[in-house]
């Protein structure tokens, strides 16, 4: 039976291929989703896929997936420097909880790195890499759901 795992995103991601594509690429956020079920199949996940630009939607569905006692990948976006109600959220989570961020944030303004208060619940960290980093993402999940680092 696939496990469960939820990857979720924060507020803009739904503007990826066109919001600043200099800085967060051409990649869409249903082509990020279209990879992540290809290789959720792969990995034995049964994916649930959500992006919202509201961040009591994002906790409400980390209240579910700690009811459906699933892993977490998630690219808060701008939550990530503010959000201590995500925050609470993630830490309620039994699986893993890896973290995701198309940009190297700290290569960025400071403002995006000065104080990453949602990767503290985080068991991984993913940055910089574009999209690839959500699958790289999920496989450290897999990795860490089979009892081992990735």
């Amino acid at each position: 039976m696939a496990e469960r795992l939820f990857v979720l995103n924060g507020p803009n991601l739904d503007m990826l291929g066109r919001r600043e594509p200099h800085v967060y690429g051409r990649v869409t956020l249903a082509e990020i989703e279209k990879r992540c079920r290809a290789l959720a199949a792969e990995l034995r996940f049964d994916l649930f896929f959500g992006q919202s630009n509201h961040e009591g939607q994002l906790v409400d569905w980390l209240h579910r997936a700690f009811d459906e006692d699933a892993a977490v990948l998630i690219n808060p976006a701008g939550l990530s420097t503010r959000s201590v109600a995500v925050l609470d959220a993630l830490k309620m989570i039994g699986q893993p909880v890896v973290e995701v961020h198309l940009t190297n944030v700290f290569a960025r303004d400071p403002v995006y790195h000065s104080d990453l208060v949602t990767a503290r619940a985080a068991d991984g960290f993913v940055a910089g890499l574009g999209a690839t980093g959500y699958e790289l993402g999920m496989r450290g999940v897999r990795a860490l759901r089979d009892g081992g680092p990735p």
